[in-house]
């Protein structure tokens, strides 16, 4: 549907294309379209207009670049390994601990090792709380 929309178009690849941008005064192909096997559309511009910018230049919503939902994926939900709530108040213990650790180095008390192991364990335990809810970077 994108592609009857633009200007010399060209394929590339298999699935991919380069057009000029109808987006800005584009005189030679700046805009790199990939069609993924899902069926989900790509939009690159080389001179940086964004997709938005992009489909509304030339009537289309964002949405028409993905495939319509079928009725399976409006029901199937992403499970997390813990509740938000759990992993919150576990956040909030160990971010209390390292407070105190924090107090206390401040007020010149020296760590012991136990101190330094429970220190680092509520580091780590933080850390990995959001990949614990499912969450990753």
């Amino acid at each position: 549907t994108l592609l009857q929309h633009l200007e010399k178009v060209k394929s590339t690849k298999s699935g991919h294309w380069l057009a000029c941008c109808p987006a800005h005064d584009d005189k030679s192909p700046s805009l790199s379209i990939c069609e993924k096997p899902d069926g989900r559309v790509l939009l690159h511009c080389f001179a940086e207009c964004t997709v938005h910018e992009i489909v509304s230049a030339v009537g289309l919503d964002v949405s028409d670049l993905f495939p319509p939902r079928t009725e399976q994926q409006f029901i199937k939900g992403e499970r997390r390994p813990f509740p938000a709530p759990d992993i919150l108040r576990a956040i909030a213990f160990e971010s209390t601990l390292v407070l105190i650790a924090a107090a206390d180095l401040l007020a010149g008390n020296p760590f012991n090792e136990t101190d330094r192991t429970r220190l680092a364990l509520a580091v780590t335990r933080i850390r990995a709380a959001l990949p614990a809810g499912g969450i990753h970077d």
